[in-house]
């Protein structure tokens, strides 16, 4: 919608909510974007969201950048999103280098364009992930209250992160599944994994979650490895080793892009495998705004022939039961 629509008094199309879809269909099939630097690269990105979008995802998500610099560009491209296709979008939102005023700000910006649904994260300190966490001195210290603060604005379905083996800066396990469950308590009503590469890791999250007497439905984080820089990047973002064994069968093949390739949308493709065997309610596909190999997956998991609201059923063709 653009500004003289707002002043003619249209009003954005309202968004479902993504814990309906969940309710309704089962599970959930998501891709994640992040704003790119330049024009160029915009009308690139919107030409890979038009081609998913045929695949008809559940959502979409526009990240927020490191250290909340393309705050701007998230919300302009969220809001796109909202008004220029028919995908459902997910609102990314962290708390960092923002007071409380522009928190509101922000989210007065995604309800105006319509955008029902928000991941509300912390967030990383700019520059470097592992460095000293600064709050805002008018600004809020931790995810919780964030998604405490959407909740008593808006008729907002939040989402939040979490992480299969324990966030890096939790100091145990126990602390990590604490504070997960008191996003949840707050209001949360879904979440999204990191990336991880082992089904077992996902697993015991969700057992130590539901231990905790939590249901909420957490979908799992997936990011296929298309190249060997991947594998830094990996380290990077998640502040999780690298899997070693899956390293050395890329490494080995390093001077073969082909085959590298290869070898990380098997590995995708059999962690999706698994990880619908075992009733995970949907996949997040962190797409690094190219299409080519989550288009792929979908296909090898058979979902490209329908749509992805109607998949009720596992890989193996037999019925799944509902999202947890």
């Amino acid at each position: 919608m653009t500004s003289s629509d707002r002043r003619m008094g249209l009003a954005p199309r309202r968004a479902p909510a993504i814990r309906e879809l969940l309710d309704r269909h089962g599970r959930s099939f998501s891709f994640e974007f992040f704003p790119p630097k330049t024009p160029d690269g915009e009308r690139a990105l919107f030409q890979t969201i038009r081609q998913l979008e045929s695949l008809r995802p559940t959502f979409v998500s526009v990240t927020y950048g490191a250290g909340g610099h393309t705050a701007a560009a998230t919300v302009r491209l969220t809001e796109r999103i909202a008004t220029e296709t028919t995908l459902v979008p997910l609102g990314h939102l962290t708390i960092v280098n923002q007071s409380v005023s522009d928190l509101k700000r922000v989210i007065g910006q995604y309800a105006e364009a319509g955008v029902r649904n928000i991941l509300a994260l912390r967030g990383d300190p700019p520059g470097n992930p592992d460095g000293e966490w600064i709050p805002h001195p008018e600004g809020l210290r931790y995810a919780v209250e964030l998604v405490d603060l959407l909740k008593r604005l808006g008729d907002f379905c939040v989402g939040v992160a979490a992480f299969p083996r324990k966030h890096p800066r939790a100091l145990t396990v126990d602390d990590d599944t604490r504070y997960f469950v008191a996003k949840c308590r707050a209001g949360a009503e879904f979440a999204i994994t990191q990336m991880f590469f082992y089904v077992e890791d996902y697993l015991r999250l969700r057992e130590r979650v539901a231990r905790a007497g939590c249901d909420v439905p957490i979908i799992p984080g997936i990011m296929p490895i298309t190249s060997i820089g991947q594998i830094e990047r990996f380290a990077l973002l998640s502040g999780e080793e690298f899997p070693r064994a899956l390293a050395d069968r890329l490494l080995a093949v390093a001077d073969q892009p082909e085959a590298v390739r290869a070898i990380g949308i098997d590995a995708a493709t059999s962690l999706c495998e698994q990880l619908l065997e075992e009733g995970a309610p949907g996949l997040h596909f962190y797409t690094l705004n190219r299409s080519t190999a989550t288009r792929e997956i979908y296909q090898r998991l058979g979902l490209a022939a329908a749509s992805p609201h109607d998949a009720t059923t596992s890989v193996a063709g037999t019925r799944s039961g509902p999202a947890r």
